[in-house]
């Protein structure tokens, strides 16, 4: 059996910690590489007389998809996911779609405006037929 020094053990012992590391870091990067793509197959309806998409600036999140009224009155929808580390986002009165975790935001097409997203965000189609809008892939 060998003896090994106090100086060893610590080289040892830091070489399998910056392992361990290492291996955190690249499971973690490949959970957010697929953050924000978005749903597929999206397909539901939503009541805008009441709740949240009754006003403008108003939104919601259903089905993975933030569907938001504008100031101006008109519908959009987007994936509801950051494609930066994956945060929910929210809709603000500026018309824009931002993310709490990094502040990245996106336009109402699901345009990159400022990052740290690089991706935009995946869009989905409206329709509005009296008070049931329509959101589909």
């Amino acid at each position: 059996m060998k003896t090994i020094t106090r100086k060893e053990f610590i080289e040892q012992v830091g070489i399998g910690a910056a392992v361990l590391f290492v291996a955190a870091c690249a499971g973690s990067c490949k959970k957010t590489s697929n953050a924000g793509s978005g749903p597929t197959n999206v397909n539901f309806t939503v009541n805008v007389s009441t709740g949240a998409l009754a006003t403008n600036g108003g939104y919601l999140i259903q089905s993975g998809v933030i569907v938001a009224r504008t100031t101006s009155g008109s519908f959009v929808a987007v994936s509801a996911t950051c494609t930066h580390q994956g945060g929910t986002l929210g809709f603000s009165s500026s018309n824009t779609f931002q993310c709490p975790l990094h502040g990245a935001t996106f336009d109402t097409s699901g345009a990159v405006i400022s990052g740290p997203a690089t991706t935009n965000l995946q869009k989905y189609n409206t329709a509005l037929s009296g008070n049931s809008l329509h959101v589909y892939s």
